[in-house]
């Protein structure tokens, strides 16, 4: 793999610990920003709906630009906003900062993956791809843990002067090993998302990632406090349980991905009841830190294996019923998965102040799951009166 590749891959690294590593703060902002823990959870909603909303519109706006010049421009915004929110005497200017960091985020991927495709021949571009959101999966399972420890140590404010350095490592790296004539592309218009949105097909597969995707995150968003709170562990053993859940992550990407290539409706719709029940039974787990651990292995698994199935899915759908639109498709649904993140942590915020409480957000969060599964089958079923995507023998 050429070298540029690893500066694309230390760009997603910083970019994916400063999207979840507030997860792992909420507690500790809340307190500082006197805050309630729901309207702290809105900081994880508000970095996800500025990733849905702005990736498609500032993408197509940027399109025409010079890939390497549009890539330094991306990581000095993403440095501005980290340092932004470390300054952020209060909590709706923290909310700002968030937003631009979010920017910066959702057109790094969107650009990201064609760039890292151009870099090698056409029969490793999978591989080149799945190299740079390497950069996403370690963050979850290092960056995050170390991030929530920093906080807990010297103040959530710490962390993002830490992630502020990480992305000026990024930016260097990217200066350094990016090469500057690469291939500009044929930007998307904003018209050509709107074809793609209006195919019936692809709105159910955009429900499915929104709802399969965003129901963890109803639990996961509060996953600091419920571990605190309910079950009793220290702020150092959190750390340490986010090293885990990390790790069950990053496994559970891998052979969620090996599962969904020959029948990604199969897949999904297992991995999604599989999911739901997960959910239920860590709400029953919650109180015994034995059941806890092992129920935490299980959700971290479950959490991100359906990505690869989803995403595998649309370009399916997209190549039958939007042929031209393959790509644009392919970047909505990152918008989606995002959306199911702003929608999760909305949805936690409001059961977590509500009398059902922090305990009742896995069983929440799996009702969510099973409205996917629910659109998973409709969506199978569509696809067998009319052209199946699954292998025939199958």
């Amino acid at each position: 793999m050429p070298l540029a590749l690893f500066a694309l891959t230390i760009a997603a690294y910083a970019i994916g610990t400063t999207e979840f590593v507030v997860v792992g703060l909420l507690p500790t902002v809340a307190h500082d920003l006197d805050v309630t823990l729901p309207m702290a959870g809105l900081i994880v909603s508000v970095y996800a709906l500025g990733v849905t909303f702005g990736a498609p519109v500032l993408t197509a706006l940027t399109g025409n630009m010079n890939r390497k010049s549009l890539m330094l421009g991306l990581m000095a915004l993403f440095i501005v906003g980290n340092l932004a929110a470390a300054l952020s005497p209060t909590y709706e200017l923290l909310l700002a900062a968030r937003v631009v960091s979010a920017f910066a985020h959702g057109v790094f991927f969107s650009i990201g993956s064609t760039i890292a495709a151009d870099l090698v021949p056409e029969d490793r571009r999978a591989s080149a791809i799945a190299m740079m959101f390497m950069g996403l999966t370690v963050a979850i399972v290092t960056g995050v843990p170390l991030g929530t420890f920093i906080g807990q140590l010297f103040g959530w404010r710490a962390t993002f002067w830490a992630v502020s350095l990480l992305g000026v490592l990024a930016f260097v790296a990217v200066a350094a090993l990016l090469p500057s004539g690469l291939r500009r592309g044929e930007a998307s218009s904003l018209m050509d998302q709107v074809r793609v949105l209006g195919s019936g097909r692809l709105l159910i597969v955009y429900g499915m990632t929104a709802l399969g995707y965003g129901g963890t995150f109803v639990a996961f968003t509060y996953l600091s406090a419920i571990l605190q709170d309910i079950t009793g562990f220290t702020e150092t053993s959190v750390s340490l349980l986010l090293i885990l859940y990390g790790v069950a992550i990053a496994i559970g990407n891998i052979v969620g991905g090996k599962f969904a290539d020959k029948n990604p409706v199969r897949a999904l719709s297992i991995l999604f009841a599989l999911q739901a029940i997960v959910l239920v039974l860590f709400g029953f787990a919650v109180v015994s830190p034995v059941a806890t651990i092992i129920g935490l292995a299980a959700l971290g698994f479950l959490q991100f294996a359906n990505v690869p199935g989803l995403q595998i899915y649309v370009v399916k759908l997209a190549e039958i019923h939007r042929p031209g639109g393959i790509d644009v498709a392919s970047a909505l649904n990152i918008a989606a998965f995002n959306l199911g993140i702003a929608l999760g942590a909305w949805v936690g915020g409001h059961v977590v102040s509500s009398s059902l409480g922090l305990a009742a957000t896995p069983m929440i969060g799996a009702a969510l799951v099973v409205i996917a599964l629910a659109l998973t089958m409709l969506s199978g079923a569509l696809d067998r009166q009319t052209a199946p995507l699954a292998n025939p023998a199958e």
